[in-house]
């Protein structure tokens, strides 16, 4: 069905069967909530999300933890590395709420206003809207960021606004950004991210430098201590100014969320057993199956459940930077995708714990399978001469072994690849005509993946390949990826049910020359750049997904990562001290929503007591 403008608009309050006369079809469209999928589920003024509690008692501490460092509070920019959990300090201009699909309500925002002709937004404020120095939060503030994150930014704040022509404060608690065109259909929605900063503070400090000073802030939390490198606390904001809205109430219970660092995952785990963390989720499935089996588990102290969710699992892989000489050739990556062996890890590392990862945008409707057809077959088709010709006639399979890791069929199609591509095995190793041998670097941030890459290395061996596994610590691991100085790392490509703009960011060739991007494998196809501006400007949810799809295919087919695995649960453990809400939230994990119980909170603390060695 055709539509007036260019997203999908939630108008609070309209009656099914009400139909807008042609007299009023010009009028802007004013809403409580935003929505790329469908109507929003959530009234103007509602009490509360549906998974928070808002009788939820506040206080206590969480004792989170995090591997590596920071030097910085600072997460907009290249420079330095940020600490965890900054977000907490700002506000934005919307909220999401967890349970709907790409639904976000206002929050400093009391209003959205959508012109009919899709060629602007604008945000009006809501006038109780405060900093924590209690200066009221303005559409100055709104529009100094935006500026800023533009020209100091991280350089996905410029690929995500570059369809903004203009921004425009009208009023105090006003602001209008209007649009180069009406086809970027999600670009409301993400403007209604935008954390807002405050002008006023800023005035005396220099944004493109790492800051070492707690920021000025809006939202339910302020750093209250830190120790760069260690820890950092943040205390909740008792006068927060939105604790009575329907997008806070029932959140940001803890008085304190402290972060403690460790320099490993192994280390932060002991920490956990230790009581030193509270609350931890676990991403390697050989803990979860082995770890969890601690004195304070058997004891009741310390519980562990999977949360299952509905959430868009993207791609996780090893990223050939395709930068490198070495990995131009579709062949060459086609082959080291045959030569992983998923099956054996599953089993043996894993316990039997993962399902393989075969899209891009895998757990969704957005995912390519089967042939192309209907739609996604007719745009496919305008590009048939540049795309491999068996993406039409086959059906896209990752190899499958009998998980003995005896991968001989997997060994024997890469090498004829390789041949194929100009490598020859002379003396046991391979080289390519001019005699040069086929070398590369696995960058790693951290031991827990080198179980992983190490097996993968050794059948690259077999084949005369010279690679080596290099493991660095997080920081350095961040300037690298940055520069893009590597060869081949792990990366997880995340994706949404609604992608848009961050296409740009992940798949563009502007993206692949920009230090800091999320190009991570230097892409830079002339079909993957037009299905990108193909995704950003869908006019309707059909064609999102027939253009989505069609992307995955060509991302598949071109073999640019070599797939891993996903899980559909969140798996978590805990120290026993927290309420949390009856259910979790359908698309997140939700801490923010839990609380610390003061009689279970004695009960754990007397529990570690006991646990520890006499003195």
């Amino acid at each position: 069905m055709r539509r007036t403008i260019a997203i999908f608009l939630v108008i609070a309050g309209l009656l099914p069967g009400v139909v807008a006369s042609p007299a009023h079809a010009q009028a802007p469209l004013r809403s409580h909530a935003l929505s790329l999928i469908g109507l929003a589920d959530l009234p103007p003024g509602f009490a509360h999300f549906p998974y928070a509690n808002p009788n939820a008692p506040k206080g206590g501490e969480v004792a989170l933890g995090a591997v590596g460092t920071f030097d910085s509070f600072s997460p907009h920019i290249v420079r330095g590395n940020a600490a965890a959990a900054t977000g907490l300090i700002y506000d934005t201009l919307t909220r999401p709420n967890l349970d709907e699909a790409q639904v976000a309500y206002g929050h400093i925002a009391e209003t959205i206003e959508t012109a009919a002709d899709g060629m602007s937004v604008s945000f009006e404020l809501r006038p109780q809207a405060r900093f924590h120095d209690g200066t009221p939060l303005t559409a100055e503030d709104v529009l100094w960021t935006f500026n800023t994150l533009m020209a100091q930014g991280r350089p996905h704040y410029r690929q995500y606004w570059a369809d903004v022509a203009e921004v425009k404060v009208e009023s105090p608690q006003r602001i209008t950004f209007r649009f180069k065109h009406a086809n970027n259909r999600e670009l409301p929605s993400i403007l209604g991210q935008l954390e807002v900063l405050p002008k006023h503070w800023w005035a005396t400090r220099d944004f493109s430098k790492p800051l070492t000073e707690p920021p000025l802030g809006s939202g339910p939390y302020r750093i209250e201590s830190y120790e760069f490198g260690r820890t950092v606390t943040f205390a909740r904001v008792p006068d927060y100014w939105a604790r009575d809205l329907g997008t806070a109430k029932g959140l940001a219970n803890f008085d304190r969320r402290r972060i403690e660092y460790f320099r490993d995952p192994t280390v932060a785990l002991e920490a956990f057993k230790a009581g030193q963390v509270d609350f931890r989720q676990e991403n390697i499935a050989k803990e979860w199956a082995t770890a969890y089996d601690f004195p304070a588990v058997k004891r009741g102290l310390v519980k562990k459940e999977e949360f299952r969710h509905r959430l868009p699992t993207g791609m996780q892989g090893f990223v050939m930077n395709t930068r490198r000489d070495v990995f131009r050739d579709v062949r060459v990556r086609h082959a080291l995708a045959l030569v992983f062996d998923f099956e054996w890890a599953n089993a043996n590392l894993f316990y039997g714990a993962y399902t393989r990862t075969r899209s891009y945008f895998s757990n969704s409707s957005l995912a390519s399978s089967g042939l192309p057809q209907g739609a996604e077959l007719a745009l496919l088709e305008k590009y048939r001469a540049k795309l491999p010709p068996a993406l039409f006639t086959h059906e896209f399979h990752l190899p499958v072994t009998d998980g003995s890791g005896n991968n001989r069929e997997g060994l024997r199609r890469g090498l004829d690849l390789l041949r194929q591509a100009g490598w020859s095995v002379r003396d046991r190793k391979l080289v390519n005509p001019r005699g040069e041998n086929f070398s590369f670097e696995i960058l790693l941030n951290g031991p827990s993946f080198e179980r992983v890459a190490l097996p993968y290395v050794q059948n690259l061996q077999r084949l005369g390949m010279e690679v080596r596994v290099r493991t660095v610590d997080p920081a350095q691991y961040q300037v690298r990826t940055d520069a893009f100085d590597y060869d081949m790392t792990v990366d997880v490509i995340g994706q949404s049910l609604s992608p848009g703009n961050e296409q740009r960011d992940y798949w563009t060739c502007a993206k692949a020359q920009e230090n800091g991007s999320q190009n991570i494998a230097g892409i830079c196809d002339p079909v993957v750049e037009e299905l990108v501006e193909l995704i950003v400007n869908a006019p309707d949810r059909e064609e999102l997904v027939a253009r989505t799809r069609a992307l995955d295919r060509v991302l598949l087919w071109h073999n640019y990562m070599v797939p891993h695995w996903h899980s559909r649960t969140f798996r978590i453990a805990w120290w026993d001290k927290f309420g949390r809400p009856p259910r979790n939230p359908r698309y997140a994990l939700a801490l923010d929503s839990w609380w610390v119980e003061r009689a279970r909170e004695g009960v754990v603390e007397e529990g570690k007591r006991g646990a520890r060695p006499a003195q």
